[in-house]
């Protein structure tokens, strides 16, 4: 009797922005049907980078591969993502992003997830964002939007001073681009990738097919015969010597 497939047990991948409409939506929908998404998935931060830590990425031979979006994609996005949000029953205000600091939010989630908060500082931000139409690179609006979450909202809109969290952020970058991230919502499934809002429900699928395979595993881990018809005498499959080699 051939003994059960070993299944790696790996954690997803899903990179998000605040920057994107589509993520948000995105993240939105999964969490409507998996409410422990952000529990399953190891997320990762994706941005336009400043000069800094642009730098700092291309120090590790990596590079930011997003493009930016021409003008007639950036009205088309306006149209659908209202067309989006109206079928996901959302209220969106669209902010108007002027000369934006995308370390602030970005880091200042990178500094809430090192105190467990990640979660908490996410539904902040994304409230304020696309539910208010608040500029989150301010530092005033990031502070008050997570003080509201209870968090510590100076220290998270100061995060993008710190040191150590912009090395965290670089990290983030530089990951996504071993990953080939081009864009989000972007998702690993083990070799698997997903790319995009209308890819998120393969995405799902492939992290429930994952769990099945590790429960499976389990159960015939815990069970040696599980699999076998019952009523059959202990030895009917191995007519072997005690060697096992014949």
């Amino acid at each position: 009797m051939s003994m059960p497939r070993r299944v790696t047990r790996t954690r997803p991948k899903l990179y998000f922005s605040f920057r994107s409409p589509y993520s948000w939506m995105a993240i939105e929908r999964m969490r409507r049907s998996r409410p422990d998404l952000f529990g399953r998935v190891d997320l990762y931060p994706y941005w336009d980078p400043d000069p800094v830590t642009e730098q700092a990425v291309k120090d590790q031979d990596a590079e930011f591969c997003y493009q930016q979006m021409s003008k007639a994609k950036h009205l088309y996005v306006l149209g659908d993502t209202k067309r989006l949000a109206a079928r996901l029953d959302l209220r969106m205000a669209w902010p108007v992003d002027v000369d934006p600091w995308w370390e602030r939010p970005h880091l200042a989630w990178i500094a809430a997830s090192r105190d467990g908060a990640g979660e908490r500082c996410y539904d902040a931000l994304v409230a304020a964002r696309w539910t208010r139409g608040e500029n989150i690179c301010e530092a005033g609006v990031l502070s008050r939007a997570t003080s509201a979450a209870g968090l510590d909202g100076d220290r998270l809109a100061a995060a993008a001073e710190d040191p150590d969290i912009r090395a965290e952020g670089t990290r983030a970058l530089v990951q996504a681009y071993q990953d080939d991230v081009f864009g989000v919502p972007y998702g690993y499934v083990g070799r698997q990738r997903f790319w995009g809002f209308d890819r998120m429900d393969l995405f799902l699928s492939a992290i429930a097919a994952a769990d099945q395979a590790a429960a499976d595993q389990a159960a015939a881990a815990a069970d040696p015969l599980m699999g076998v018809p019952a009523g059959i005498p202990m030895g009917a499959y191995d007519r072997d010597t005690a060697g096992g080699c014949g």
